[in-house]
């Protein structure tokens, strides 16, 4: 490589590493602004992050940035470099490519909006007035949409969005695995209602101390091998998984004295996240490789946490009694009677704590009231209306209020159309990777049975903590199971366990 070369690469990832700056500063700020910043202070920093967000912003569709990646993109030179820096390249110009379509002005009043409208959102969800959210709402989805018209819509203009979560994702491969899933499911949980086999579920309708239940999430965190040197535990309205850098992973989780089963699942689901972002290689950092590679494979470890290992009968065999122990005047019955009772299925109001089986079911909600808004123009002023109506239709339920309904959920006000699919995507990736350590690993019910969960987290960080975004989503699960995405195994999976649980 030319010494011209050689000052650009440096130059370039000196670039990089400024712009990674603005980032965790940014996340940090938007952390804060979840978990106990000043009421009347958020319209100021929502203000505050609209400008830094800005100057990250011009820094990534900079002419600097244009010129480095055109350079260090030409098959002569990035021949010569290494496979990080091509991947950093490749990755920044993508970026760069993408963001430079999209004016800077236009880009800082959406982030100012986006922020207001999470403040908004969570007013309103505990007032109950979707009419003061609506017309926040009503501007991020307009944004969106120009946003589709600057990059230029694909397939189908809900495609554009998913790409942005799921690299090469689309709504026909989402029809295909949905349906499947969807198809599965439906007389799954018909069969279980008519079951005789209910679980006994009044160990679980008591009241649990909060603090209490903050100290067995400590515990929980800690037995998954979370790092308390590297992140920390904290309470928001949504729980959420915050990766600053891998020496600094913040989680949140969210108590209510009157449901043990929220937390504790809160805190596995996030803590699956923060395990991820905690375990990417060092390699990594300061470049844009330093986080998930995809929203998928993301959910996929919290997912997996949560469910397969938290949801498990050997994790309750192994750690019920230090639960018992916290909780020694409410847990009296035996652990098969409190297995069965957090793996009841009921169709229910809330995503986030629904059982895991129905839970597909909410997410398929959320994806086709998406697409009838990119793809069918619905108009937000509909949305309750239409989210009540497919919530009858799919769970035989209809919320009696909005904030049990279309207000649940907080990630419409960031913008974040093309996500929610990620929550059942991430369903069958870690589905398909148990496939796998099971058979790598015969002894993994006696690990969980034991107590000794490092060997699994070892076995993820190897197949897909360290690697960051430096593979693709179909790069990682094909190299883990030797296949791609397949939703068989999330249906293996879902019938053999609640067949089971309710003897069927």
């Amino acid at each position: 490589m030319s010494t011209n070369h050689e000052q650009q690469l440096k130059d370039f990832r000196e670039l990089v590493q400024k712009i990674k700056s603005y980032e965790e500063a940014l996340s940090l700020m938007y952390w804060d602004l979840r978990t106990g910043a000043p009421r009347k202070g958020m319209d100021t920093r929502s203000e505050v992050i609209g400008v830094m967000s800005t100057e990250m912003f011009k820094l990534s569709t900079s002419d600097e940035m244009g010129a480095y990646v055109e350079a260090l993109s030409q098959p002569d030179v990035y021949a010569q470099l290494d496979d990080l820096n091509q991947k950093t390249v490749t990755e920044c110009k993508k970026e760069y490519e993408k963001s430079k379509k999209i004016p800077a002005k236009m880009y800082q009043e959406y982030v100012v909006l986006a922020t207001q409208a999470e403040n908004i959102w969570e007013e309103a969800k505990e007032a109950n007035d979707f009419a003061r959210y609506k017309p926040y709402l009503e501007k991020v989805v307009a944004y969106n949409q120009q946003f589709i018209d600057l990059w230029g819509p694909k397939e189908t203009r809900y495609d554009t969005l998913l790409d942005m979560y799921e690299p090469g994702l689309t709504v026909a491969k989402l029809d295909e695995v949905f349906g499947e899933l969807r198809a599965k499911s439906v007389p799954l949980v018909a069969a279980i209602a008519a079951s005789k086999n209910q679980p006994d579920m009044s160990t679980l309708e008591q009241k649990f101390d909060i603090e209490k239940q903050h100290q067995y999430s400590l515990f929980a965190l800690e037995q998954m091998g979370f790092d308390f040197q590297a992140g920390r535990l904290d309470e928001s309205v949504h729980p959420f998984a915050t990766g600053i850098n891998p020496g600094d992973v913040r989680i949140t989780t969210r108590y209510d004295e009157n449901d043990l089963a929220n937390s504790l699942f809160s805190s596995l689901h996030e803590g699956g996240h923060a395990l991820y972002e905690q375990n990417i290689s060092k390699d990594l950092i300061g470049t844009p490789l330093c986080t998930g590679t995809s929203m998928g494979i993301h959910e996929s470890q919290s997912r997996f946490w949560e469910n397969m290992i938290g949801r498990s009968r050997m994790f309750w065999n192994r750690y019920y009694g230090d639960l018992q122990n916290i909780f020694p005047g409410q847990l009296h019955a035996d652990v098969d009677t409190f297995y069965r009772a957090i793996n009841r299925v009921q169709p229910s109001l809330i995503r986030t704590e629904s059982d895991e089986l129905t839970y597909n079911l909410h997410i398929i909600i959320r994806y086709e009231i998406e697409k009838m808004i990119f793809n069918e123009g619905l108009a937000v002023e509909d949305l309750p209306a239409v989210w009540n109506a497919k919530y009858q239709e799919y769970l035989g339920i209809t919320p009696p209020t909005d904030a049990l309904g279309i207000l649940q959920d907080v990630h419409w006000s960031s913008g974040g159309f093309g996500y929610f699919p990620s929550y059942s995507l991430g369903n069958m990736y870690a589905a398909q990777m148990m496939n796998t350590l099971r058979r790598e690993m015969p002894e993994l019910d006696s690990l969980i049975e034991a107590g000794d969960l490092h060997p699994i987290k070892a076995w993820l960080t190897d197949k897909v903590y360290q690697y960051g975004k430096s593979l693709t989503p179909s790069e990682i699960i094909l190299q883990i199971t030797g296949e791609e995405l397949n939703p068989a195994y999330l249906i293996e999976y879902l019938e053999t366990k609640f067949s089971e649980v309710y003897k069927l």
